[in-house]
């Protein structure tokens, strides 16, 4: 299966490197986009097999399946060509998909599919199966150390001095599609808890920057008519960037090994 990998920040470089090294069986790297020939030409150089650089048209037609870990407003760029080619998209900016009926309707019908990586989240499967009956509520809390949001620009733009800060301190509230507007690129975990579940709307939120910690934390309750549950989660933050956990790019590599694994445990 070839994959191709665009944006290779902390996420796509890792998930890069290990397709490279033969950790996932069955599947190989066709292909990187990059906003920089010298990132690029920086990842080539530490590969065992160097692969073209190409951009985001190049890269769908070139692979099975493309992994988005872009910025925000580059995510349609790479979203429509991909799922025009009816190729597979492993979507890690969750929170552009909220409003994107038009991805969706396009996926349907050029046969291409729209996975969403659980990064940082745990209990996707739980919250799927809750779904097949009815769900009452469901609360996310996301609490980051200040390296992780202080260059936030809804923080700049709102005046916030979060270095000053010596306790910790509500960002924002509301639903995640309200949330979503403001932090764009720090919602994704919510976005795709909100999408597995009661969506956007009815899904609350809160963003808290909390100076104790160095670990990015989310934890999730829910309500409904099967069970009720409390998922929460700690984070290491990526050494390459702060405000991505290590975690999100292995989550990405666990996802393609079951693309052709005998035995899958969870929904």
């Amino acid at each position: 299966m070839r994959i191709g990998v665009a944006g290779i920040g902390a996420v796509g470089a890792e998930v890069a490197r290990s397709l490279d090294r033969g950790d996932v069986p069955e599947c190989g790297l066709s292909g990187i986009a990059a906003r920089t020939a010298k990132k690029a030409a920086a990842l080539n150089e530490n590969l065992r097999h160097p692969v073209p650089v190409r951009d985001f048209a190049d890269l769908a037609e070139a692979s099975d399946c493309v992994i988005e870990a872009l910025p925000p407003a580059l995510f349609g760029d790479l979203a429509e060509p991909v799922l025009r080619a009816g190729k597979h998209l492993i979507v890690l900016s969750a929170s552009q998909l909220l409003g994107r009926d038009d991805l969706i309707s396009l996926a349907d019908e050029t046969g291409g599919r729209i996975l969403v990586a659980s990064g940082a989240m745990l209990g996707l499967d739980a919250l799927n199966a809750a779904n097949v009956g009815k769900i009452h509520t469901v609360k996310i809390v996301t609490r980051k150390p200040i390296d992780g949001l202080v260059k936030a620009p809804f923080v700049a733009r709102s005046g916030i001095d979060l270095t000053a800060l010596r306790e910790p301190m509500q960002v924002i509230a509301g639903s995640v599609t309200e949330v979503a507007r403001e932090f764009p690129a720090n919602v994704n975990v919510a976005a795709a808890i909100s999408l597995a579940g009661l969506g956007p709307d009815r899904t609350h939120m809160e963003v808290w920057a909390d100076p104790s910690l160095t670990r990015n934390t989310h934890s999730v309750e829910v309500t409904s008519d099967s069970s009720d549950f409390t998922m929460s989660i700690q984070g290491r933050p990526s050494a390459e960037n702060p405000a991505t956990g290590i975690i999100t790019a292995r989550s990405v590599i666990a996802l393609l090994r079951r693309f052709h694994s005998t035995l899958q445990v969870g929904t």
